[in-house]
């Protein structure tokens, strides 16, 4: 067999292992790059062969692992693209509207003439995405599925959000583990990650591989910063990825007003139809999370839902404190952007991110100190408060992976760290070789190795 790293290497995003066996070509998740500009150039650089991949298996819907779907499909794939259940609903969300984005995006470049590319296009768009669609097929967790070249694979639940999954593949000479994105041990909302299986070979992330999760309670950090906000007559905004930091973050806003820790009156809406649509899948899929359907029915009224375009313009004319929560969750794009360009520049409103911040975006900026924001072509300065939660992350630190690498019997051959900056991958290797004295490698971007 052999791997080749065509992503997430030396960073978190854009997720994608080729497997090459027996004349099978698969592809291990299937993700855009996001944050820095050389980055996301990679996304329009052609590096696979579309109508030569047999199938995709998808750990997870976040588009750091799904999103450049729809454009291998637009240049030939037609394979199958394997997935857990709730995985294939929430990328029936995601991946639409990551082409409406893209659209939108070019229209408003063209439309403001800010873009070096006369016309800027998108990468793909709403119908590419919407084709992409058919090439799902579904599986059951622990469910083994056989592939062309005698290679087959099972799901397992690994927390982080609905439907995310570490991967085994087997075959007749050989084992191999993608481990996706692990959640968190003490997440308040999703299981724990299944018990890791032996395996030859392992393929794991490492994103906090550098860090612990603070051990302050969030639900503390948004009280304070909430009751100060509103306080002082200001509106907190809460950039929030749409599968999984929103629905944290309306599950603590929930317990805080039924504490009675902040107010019951303070309007709370939930500005983004992808986030909107997601909450609802929650009820669906209550087996793979922690709410029973009271409290997911409580969780999901929590806030007023903005469904339209016009619906979230009207915030603009609303003087009233009030929680907006709204994607994207790294202000990468999506109606967060118009509410920061209107209220970063007053310092009565504070903005709260809650996640990973890739290195180059504008939360990255940020919370990295940054007092102005280039939105839509405009210069924004930034007054507001700007604050970030030190512990909704939906990744394992490097604690908890050694926890949960703890559960292997047998000495893997080698362990191939990817999805983290060079620095975390560089520090959760020397943790894993300390702990366990294994053989660990971080791959550079397109490396191949023979296993």
């Amino acid at each position: 067999m052999k791997i080749t790293f065509l992503g997430a290497a030396g960073t978190v995003t854009g997720s994608k292992y080729l497997l090459e066996y027996n004349n099978a070509k698969i592809l291990i998740d299937c993700g855009l790059f996001q944050g820095l500009k050389e980055l996301r150039q990679r996304n329009w650089q052609n590096h696979i062969d579309a109508k030569n991949i047999d199938a995709i298996i998808l750990t997870h819907a976040h588009l750091d692992h799904s999103g450049y779907i729809p454009l291998l499909v637009k240049n030939g794939f037609r394979g199958r693209i394997y997935c857990s259940h709730a995985t294939k609903a929430l990328c029936e969300i995601l991946l639409p509207d990551s082409g409406y984005l893209q659209e939108e995006d070019a229209y408003l470049a063209n439309h403001y003439n800010y873009s070096k590319h006369k016309p800027a296009l998108p990468l793909y768009d709403l119908k590419d995405a919407k084709k992409s669609l058919e090439y799902f097929t579904p599986l059951d967790f622990e469910s083994e599925l056989k592939l062309k070249g005698g290679l087959s694979f099972t799901f397992s639940p690994v927390g982080h959000i609905l439907g995310a999954s570490f991967i085994y593949l087997k075959t007749e000479k050989g084992t191999i583990l993608f481990s996706g994105d692990v959640g968190r041990f003490n997440d308040p909302i999703m299981k724990t990650p299944s018990k890791i299986k032996d395996a030859d070979y392992l393929v794991v992330e490492s994103t906090y591989g550098d860090r612990l999760h603070s051990e302050t309670d969030p639900e503390d950090e948004l009280e304070s910063i909430i009751n100060s906000t509103i306080k002082g007559g200001g509106t907190v905004v809460i950039p929030a990825f749409a599968v999984g930091r929103a629905q944290n973050i309306l599950y603590y806003i929930h317990k805080l007003k039924t504490e009675n820790r902040i107010s019951k009156n303070i309007p709370v809406y939930l500005d983004s139809p992808m986030a909107i649509n997601a909450t609802q899948i929650f009820h669906k899929f209550r087996n793979e999370h922690k709410l029973n359907e009271k409290e997911c029915m409580e969780v999901c009224t929590t806030a007023t839902y903005l469904k339209t375009a016009d619906q979230s313009k009207s915030l603009n004319d609303s003087t009233t404190p009030s929680i907006i929560i709204s994607a994207s969750g790294m202000a990468t794009g999506g109606r967060v952007l118009h509410h920061l360009a209107r209220l970063a520049p007053d310092n009565k409103n504070s903005i709260v991110f809650a996640g990973f911040q890739a290195k180059g975006t504008r939360g990255d900026r940020l919370t990295s100190g940054e007092k102005e924001l280039k939105i839509h072509g405009e210069i924004i300065l930034v007054r507001a408060r700007v604050h970030n939660l030190s512990n909704v992350s939906a990744h394992a630190d490097y604690s908890e992976m050694l926890e949960w690498l703890s559960d292997i019997k047998a000495k893997p051959k080698t362990i191939f760290i990817t999805h983290g900056e060079t620095k975390a991958a560089e520090s959760l290797k020397q943790k894993i070789v300390a702990k366990f004295e294994w053989n660990c490698i971080i791959p550079k971007m397109e490396q191949s190795f023979e296993l």
